[in-house]
């Protein structure tokens, strides 16, 4: 291993940018993950970058397994709308399209 090297990345830990519970999306410039712990706004808070979560959903959106999924910041939920919205990952079960959380994969690219 590389004498210089610091750690895999997979949780990072960042000041949080707002009060944050655990379990909340969370996007900080292009990095995005899941909230371990709660943290006050300035706190330090570790985020899980790679994983499968249950996160909010855009209703009204009938999800496919694979299908890329973006982070609305707006409306604060996971969507297939590419459009002014930032690309996170993949849809990992299928959802219709009245459910309001759905399964996703984080697979850590930033982008």
């Amino acid at each position: 291993m590389a004498k210089n090297y610091i750690q895999v990345g997979d949780h990072l830990t960042i000041p949080a940018a707002a009060d944050t519970t655990s379990g909340a999306p969370v996007l900080v410039g292009a990095l995005f993950g899941v909230a371990e712990h709660d943290a006050a706004i300035g706190e330090p808070l570790t985020i899980a970058r790679k994983g499968v979560f249950a996160l909010p959903k855009a209703t009204g959106q009938a999800w496919a397994v694979g299908a890329k999924i973006y982070w609305d910041a707006t409306n604060g939920v996971i969507t297939t709308t590419a459009s002014g919205n930032t690309l996170v990952g993949a849809v990992a079960e299928a959802a219709i399209a009245g459910a309001v959380e759905g399964i996703v994969l984080l697979d850590g690219v930033i982008r």
